[in-house]
C-alpha cells in the first residue's frame, strides 16, 4: 500500500450504522463536487439513499486523528464484491487513502470468499481510471446509459 506513514498510523476504519446514514450523504456529496462540471450533472453516487445503502450494503468509514476522511461502499453479488462507492473527502484527497480503501475492500473480498472485485465508474473520471488500472483492475466493457458512459472493471484478487 502506498500510503504516506502519518496516514497509516493514525487512520481508523469502521462499520456504517444507519446513524451515519447523514455522514456518508454528506461526505460523498462534497467527494464527488468536484465532477459535477466535468459531468454536467451530480453523479448518481451524489443522490443515492442513504439510508438504504447504509441498510444494505457494506459501507466502512475512514477516520483520520478522529475525522472522517473517507469511506468505501460494497455489496455482496453471487460470486463478487461489487464496489458501489468510494469516496474521499476534499481535505484528506492526495494522501493514499483511495488507495488505502481498495485495498481494505481487497481484504473484505478474500474474507467473504470473492476471488472478484467489480466497479464501474463514468468514463470521464480518467484520473479515476487510471487510479484504479495502476491498482491491477482491467477495463471489462463500456456500455452507453442514460448517465453517459460507463466503464465496468475487474481485479481478481485471492479469497480466503
Amino acid at each position: 500500500m502506498n500510503v504516506g506513514d502519518e496516514t497509516r498510523a493514525s487512520f481508523l476504519l469502521r462499520r456504517a450504522t444507519a446513524e451515519d446514514a447523514a455522514c456518508v450523504r454528506d461526505l460523498t456529496r462534497e467527494a464527488y463536487a468536484r465532477w459535477v462540471p466535468v459531468i454536467g450533472r451530480e453523479p448518481l453516487p451524489m443522490t443515492a439513499d442513504y439510508e438504504a445503502a447504509v441498510r444494505d450494503h457494506h459501507i466502512d468509514l475512514m477516520y483520520v486523528d478522529g475525522a472522517l476522511a473517507g469511506l468505501i461502499e460494497m455489496a455482496y453479488g453471487e460470486d463478487h464484491l461489487l464496489i458501489e462507492n468510494v469516496a474521499v473527502s476534499a481535505a484528506f484527497q492526495k494522501r493514499g487513502l483511495g488507495r488505502a480503501l481498495l485495498a481494505h475492500a481487497e481484504d473484505v473480498a478474500g474474507r467473504g470468499g470473492f476471488a472478484m472485485i467489480r466497479l464501474y465508474t463514468n468514463k470521464r473520471f480518467a484520473e479515476n481510471i487510471a487510479l484504479y488500472q495502476r491498482l491491477g483492475y482491467a477495463v471489462d466493457r463500456e456500455a452507453e446509459s442514460v448517465v453517459g458512459i460507463r466503464v465496468y472493471m475487474s481485479k481478481a484478487v485471492g479469497a480466503a
